[in-house]
């Protein structure tokens, strides 16, 4: 269980088993259709020929030949997860899944423990992490060593740019492959097999041509959406004893799944996504869409309340402070009473977020001093300002010449306050939006008052 901030109580399991998961036991008829149809081979795989010729990197991973780790860079649906299937299937090494959702510190040391044991015993261990992005840097951290003398090789699926969330050093030790979106061709080429297919749908449904164009076009490249939409659509024309998917029978099918995503997958990040954007871009009308989304989906009212109680300070700021305790207000609200009555609290906080002034000044002012600060521009605090209640601060001058600014005019004492190194450092810059505009005047007449360079 968690807290409202994600704290955990206790520790959950890890999903580390070995071909667990997404690639344990794809055969029987009780595993969704994209699971079963997924390819055996290297040569069943569908699309991404630029990563599969002859005396590639992912051929000779598949074959056992390479002791490389790699990471999978794609979009949704394009076969990170089957490539990974794949080199479970066609090699003799030990295969073990960690997925960077449900994964911790300690399942990756358990599975680094046993790993480096069966190495003793002579058998290798490719080792998958899905949703890698996941990962913290402590988690990328233990993997590290694993990588770097070959303990494991690392098969690491991501939809994010791992030059961003992927930690260096265990980038640099890795190959990177980019994987790209399917075409409508190879999507219709996945259709036409799993319509065939004995471990799909085994030649029991023909498509209609319009019903075929609409799943292709709403799984946009997406194979594993194709699929999930032509099961649905199987099973709709069986509930209608008909042997032909038809346009209606699909439309249908995914009427439902069109506003579902999966809460723990890729889509959970592309409308949190829009919402954050929508919100922050002011457009009310579609931030409500993408909450309603959310909600409809399952989504943990939680994670939606955080997520826009970091936005109160992140993209509205001191333009509009009272946005914060509104957002704080609903978050708490949340927790109180939960769903579906806390959709008004959210909606409430949605609302009052996307119409209010908009400032990114807060987040630029503290990395700015982050930034200064890990680059080593820290220098020495001015005596004037250290401790100077310590028997023997006196004589090291500490204290001596602080102006005490309720004493001063105006209640602000003249005097230096960053170290040397930094004494010009300007970190927050007020915008002239909402309330942030006062604030703006406000500083310029302090900064004169501090005697600090004009327009600084």
């Amino acid at each position: 269980m968690t807290d409202l901030f994600g704290n955990e109580d206790t520790p959950g399991p890890g999903s580390a088993t070995p071909l667990s998961g997404t690639l344990g036991g794809a055969s029987h008829q009780d595993l969704p259709l994209a699971v079963r149809m997924r390819p055996r081979t290297v040569d069943e795989i569908v699309g991404q020929q630029h990563l599969l010729g002859p005396g590639s990197p992912l051929r000779r991973l598949a074959s056992g030949t390479a002791a490389m780790s790699v990471f999978l860079w794609g979009p949704p649906g394009v076969g990170k997860t089957t490539i990974a299937a794949v080199v479970s299937q066609s090699t003799n090494r030990r295969f073990v899944e960690l997925s960077a959702v449900t994964a911790g510190v300690k399942e990756v040391r358990a599975e680094l423990d046993t790993a480096r044991r069966e190495l003793a015993k002579g058998n290798q261990t490719v080792l998958f992490v899905d949703e890698v992005h996941r990962f913290s840097k402590a988690q990328q951290d233990v993997l590290l060593p694993a990588v770097e003398n070959r303990l494991v090789t690392l098969i690491a699926a991501t939809t994010e740019n791992p030059s961003f969330s992927v930690i260096s050093p265990l980038l640099s030790r890795s190959l990177l492959l980019t994987l790209k979106p399917l075409t409508d061709q190879d999507i219709g080429l996945l259709i036409e097999r799993a319509l065939a297919d004995d471990r799909g749908l085994a030649g029991r449904f023909d498509v209609d041509p319009e019903a075929r164009a609409t799943i292709i076009r709403l799984a946009g490249g997406d194979a594993r959406r194709s699929l999930t939409y032509l099961e649905e659509a199987a099973a709709g024309a069986e509930a209608m004893d008909s042997a032909t998917i038809t346009p209606a029978i699909v439309e249908k099918a995914v009427d439902r799944a069109a506003i579902r995503y999966d809460k723990d997958g890729d889509q959970h990040y592309d409308v949190i996504s829009a919402f954050i954007k929508s919100v922050r871009g002011s457009d009310v009308d579609a931030a409500l869409h993408y909450l309603a989304r959310m909600m409809e989906a399952g989504e943990d009212p939680r994670f939606i309340a955080r997520r826009l109680v970091i936005l109160a300070s992140e993209d509205i700021g001191l333009a509009a402070p009272s946005v914060l305790q509104t957002c704080v207000a609903a978050a708490q609200a949340v927790q109180l009473i939960g769903m579906p009555e806390a959709r008004l609290n959210l909606a409430q906080a949605t609302i009052a977020a996307a119409l209010a002034p908009k400032s990114n000044a807060v987040i630029t002012a503290i990395d700015a001093a982050l930034a200064d600060v890990r680059a080593g521009h820290v220098g020495q605090v001015p005596a004037h300002l250290r401790d100077a209640h310590y028997a023997g601060a006196t004589k090291l001058g500490h204290g001596k010449g602080y102006l005490y600014a309720h004493d001063q005019p105006h209640g602000v004492a003249r005097q230096q306050y960053l170290p040397d190194e930094l004494r010009d450092a300007r970190y927050y810059r007020p915008t002239e939006h909402g309330n942030e505009a006062h604030l703006a005047a406000a500083k310029e007449q302090i900064d004169r008052l501090l005697g600090r360079p004009e327009g600084h």
